[in-house]
């Protein structure tokens, strides 16, 4: 057994905080009191500190342990990537498992992967970079035939068969498509109980051509198949029009509709150079222009048009960097902060896996090797919002920074996945999935220039009762995930 004694014990189920013991047995919450006996076992002072359940990720592109360990710092438990998903999901899941996982890990039935096999006849192969090479390829953006929607239903059912966790929809990677196709993907939703993770296609100022405002589709879905859906990083695909969105978000609650929303604390964003809405034609309907999309690997600043064409012929997979807000223009930061401040909000990383300049992407290696390169909310999302949204401002207390970062994540999957039900949560019966914060120390440190430093004040990290984080520091032997899987009609 262990005891965490006399922490700052956080429930964001009820909003409560009250200085307690946590003692963890079997990968359990096994008790929750004051001056606990010890009986023999192992203690732990933690006097100050906050201690909480670990962070419930439901976007996260990292396959990797040198990922998946930036976000361990981070204080994340579980590390989901629903919004695209691997296709197919029983190889997803096998390799994570094979090469063994510091946190807990989970796909969705990919969209996208199911589209391209119907549309190219590509299969993934449970390969992140193949997936990102495939979206800017025309031939899966454009609306399916009849028999190539049949074909990727039954594709994305399978999967939802084999486990996956929902379905992700890069829908914003093929926004010309016929919006009767997304309705059919809520419809599978529904009649197998799960639920959708989008990327929405354009907002109607950014494109007036668009078949329909991204925003307006989820809500519209929702509402007339009754399907679980949740709106991907509304910061990114909203930027300064994220008021309208919210409130039609809040709206289409109100009525009834179960809708969910995330955010995370980036002016910036992540994605394949080739994606559509990256087109040197359509980057003033963002108010973007070259020079605000930076190669990832290379570090180089797109010049004009001309080089971005021809960075997107040549290699459309490769990861770009993307300023869609300016962070240091008060405006902007504040219409950051109002999508995280937004009731119910979901933190959500988006992160990206680290690039070395050999083309590797994975290193059992720790600390890291020198020369990675990544988004820096793969290693700060969390640190950066904690710092924000609860130590600068005020905004959230404790209790609700874990019911925003722990509880909501793990309630938008409840009834579809069963291992979800004792996450998210601090009390006795619920998993040993915790994390112990310094709350004078905590912050990101991961810069646009230097992506990969840990975040701080992390203290410590249990995943199913094991330290995968001790006394600040990462423990390189610890590989406690295990698999998060979906289950066909809850």
């Amino acid at each position: 057994m262990l005891i965490l004694r006399g922490g700052r014990v956080a429930n964001p189920e009820v909003g409560a905080e009250r200085v307690a013991d946590v003692a963890v047995a079997g990968g359990r919450v096994v008790a929750i009191g004051t001056d606990l006996p010890a009986d023999g076992a192992q203690v732990v002072e933690v006097a100050g500190l906050v201690v909480g359940p670990g962070f419930v990720d439901l976007h996260s592109h990292v396959h990797s342990i040198a990922g998946q360990r930036l976000q361990a710092l981070d204080g994340v438990t579980a590390a989901l990537d629903l919004e695209a998903g691997l296709f197919p999901v029983a190889r997803a899941y096998a390799v994570a498992s094979d090469e063994g996982r510091p946190l807990h890990y989970g796909f969705s039935a990919s969209w996208a992967g199911a589209r391209a096999l119907a549309h190219l006849g590509t299969s993934a192969d449970a390969d992140i970079d193949r997936t990102l090479a495939v979206l800017g390829d025309p031939g899966w953006q454009r609306t399916s035939t009849a028999p190539e929607r049949a074909a990727w239903l039954d594709t994305l059912e399978s999967e939802i068969a084999d486990g996956a966790v929902g379905i992700g929809v890069l829908l914003g990677y093929a926004p010309r498509s016929d919006p009767e196709e997304f309705l059919a993907v809520a419809r599978l939703a529904q009649r197998t109980g799960t639920a959708t993770f989008t990327h929405v296609r354009e907002l109607i100022e950014a494109d007036p051509a668009t078949p329909i405002d991204g925003s307006l589709e989820i809500a519209r879905a929702a509402a007339e198949t009754g399907a679980a859906m949740h709106h991907c990083h509304v910061n990114s695909t909203s930027r300064r029009h994220v008021d309208r969105v919210l409130g039609l978000l809040e709206d289409a609650r109100a009525a009834g509709s179960r809708v969910s929303v995330e955010a995370y604390p980036y002016g910036a964003g992540s994605t394949a150079i080739g994606a559509f809405f990256l087109a040197p034609e359509r980057l003033d309907a963002w108010g973007l222009v070259p020079s605000d999309l930076t190669i990832v690997a290379t570090g180089e600043r797109v010049g004009d048009a001309a080089r971005l064409a021809e960075l997107r012929a040549s290699d459309p997979g490769q990861v770009c960097l993307v300023a869609f807000l300016d962070e240091d223009r008060p405006e902007d930061a504040a219409t950051l902060r109002r999508s995280l401040a937004f009731p119910d909000a979901i933190v959500a990383s988006d992160a990206m896996a680290v690039l070395w300049p050999d083309g590797s992407q994975e290193s059992r290696e720790w600390p890291l090797p020198p020369g990675g390169q990544t988004h820096p909310r793969t290693a700060g999302t969390f640190a950066r919002s904690l710092r924000r949204m609860v130590v600068e401002t005020g905004a959230w207390s404790w209790p609700e920074a874990f019911r925003r970062c722990s509880y909501l994540p793990a309630r938008v999957l409840d009834g579809f996945v069963p291992a979800m039900s004792t996450k998210g949560r601090l009390e006795v019966g619920a998993d040993a999935d915790l994390v112990v914060i310094d709350p004078a120390r905590v912050t990101d440190q991961a810069t646009y220039l230097d992506p990969v430093r840990p975040s701080r004040g992390i203290v410590h990290l249990l995943v199913d009762g094991t330290f995968v984080v001790r006394d600040s520091q990462l423990l390189p032997d610890a590989f406690p995930g295990r698999p998060i899987r979906g289950v066909v009609g809850g």
